[in-house]
């Protein structure tokens, strides 16, 4: 299994020719997403979908747009900053055992407890001993959580230094979209050449048979949130039965009884 690399990123094939064909395929996709949830619900099965990646890189269009269309009450969305204080002082994956999913339920987060060996490590809140240890600890966790039959997603979207600088800019020029851009942003890209080391070290480290991370080009907007759909798909509806059960046949004759007429109940695949 080869380890990911931010120099060895490969750009996304150019599948949309109109924005009406992407926005065609977007919704099959969301479509699909609202049926696998249905069926881990059924199933009882949880999931975990990790988003991590450079600032303004999509994690949060993507994850928008994965949910669109799924239940509210199946899901929930984890936004991570820096802990509060009552996790301050606490294990750092403390917090995250918090937000651990339900059977039935899936769990996103933008970001996460990779902050320990990115955020954490570049400026200097962890000590090194602390986010070197890190990484032991982050596969002994997720072995934790694959070993109990979670269905553990990890993504990493990357975009380069003039594709940042492009959103960045877009971001100040729209009053809708000031609020996404922090002087935690600004500070961040002074250190590129440290979070592109810190983020090479990750996949090195964390990259493992059980937890693979899906590194994405993220430059392109509508592939890249195509493309993440897809593997979310592949990877949450391998091993389960999407389609929808039979209907009881006793709650069948129940609601045939109360409402005096005879249902035809078509089948799945009508």
């Amino acid at each position: 299994m080869s380890t990911p690399h931010l120099s060895a990123i490969t750009p996304l094939k150019d599948e949309f020719d109109s924005k009406k064909a992407y926005g065609k395929a977007l919704e099959e996709l969301q479509e699909q997403m609202l049926y696998i949830q249905q069926a881990l619900y059924r199933q009882e099965e949880r999931a975990i979908i990790v988003f991590e990646g450079s600032d303004a890189s999509g994690k949060g269009g993507i994850i928008r747009r994965m949910t669109q269309l799924m239940d509210p009450r199946g899901f929930r969305v984890h936004a991570i900053g820096k802990p509060n204080p009552k996790e301050q002082g606490r294990h750092y994956l403390w917090r995250f055992f918090q937000h651990l999913p339900p059977p039935g339920r899936i769990a996103v987060f933008d970001r996460s407890w990779y902050g320990r060996v990115l955020v954490e490590r570049v400026e200097g809140f962890a000590t090194d001993a602390e986010w070197q240890r890190a990484y032991q600890e982050i596969n002994e966790f997720e072995r934790w959580l694959t070993d109990d039959g979670v269905r553990l997603i990890k993504v990493f979207l990357s975009i380069d230094e003039k594709e940042q600088s492009k959103r960045f800019v877009e971001r100040l020029s729209n009053p809708r979209k000031y609020w996404k851009l922090t002087d935690e942003d600004l500070r961040n890209r002074q250190k590129w050449d440290d979070y592109v080391e810190a983020t090479n070290d990750l996949f090195a480290h964390t990259h493992t048979s059980n937890a693979p991370w899906l590194l994405v080009d993220g430059r392109h907007k509508w592939r890249a949130r195509a493309h993440v759909l897809r593997q979310v798909i592949e990877s949450l509806s391998a091993g389960i039965d999407v389609e929808p059960p039979a209907i009881d046949s006793s709650l069948l004759d129940a609601a045939q009884e109360a409402l005096g007429i005879e249902i035809d109940t078509p089948s799945p695949d009508t």
